[in-house]
């Protein structure tokens, strides 16, 4: 199963870049079997971007989880922080594989009509 993540399009320049290798969620799929995730680039790109291979997923207290991923989170400590405030769960998805598309592909080419908030499960 895969799922299609929408994220900002400086981080997903750090994905394929290989400078983040953790993608943080407030909220995970509630599925598990999630194999791949497809990148929306969201504004001012608006488009499919790419795929990743999903290694594993961590959840534990914030502060666990920057412990765990600060070398290869892509982001500070800072915006972790404020991302996750107030929360007492907070989620990494470990990424082990990228695949940037040559051309940026629209929505309707995975079947898709709008851009989810944060995801939504495609086939």
């Amino acid at each position: 199963m895969r799922v299609l993540m929408s994220i900002k399009p400086e981080f997903a320049t750090k994905i394929f870049h290989g400078d983040k290798q953790y993608e943080f969620r407030r909220v995970l799929f509630k599925r598990t079997d999630i194999e791949s995730i497809v990148i929306y680039a969201t504004h001012p790109i608006s488009k499919v971007v790419g795929e990743v291979i999903v290694d594993s997923i961590i959840s534990d207290d914030p502060s666990k989880i920057w412990n765990r991923t600060k070398r290869k989170s892509g982001i500070s400590k800072d915006y972790f922080d404020s991302y996750f405030s107030g929360k007492k769960v907070a989620n990494a998805i470990y990424i082990k594989q990228v695949k940037e598309y040559k051309t940026p592909i629209p929505l309707a080419e995975v079947n898709v009509k709008r851009a989810p908030q944060s995801f939504c499960y495609i086939e």
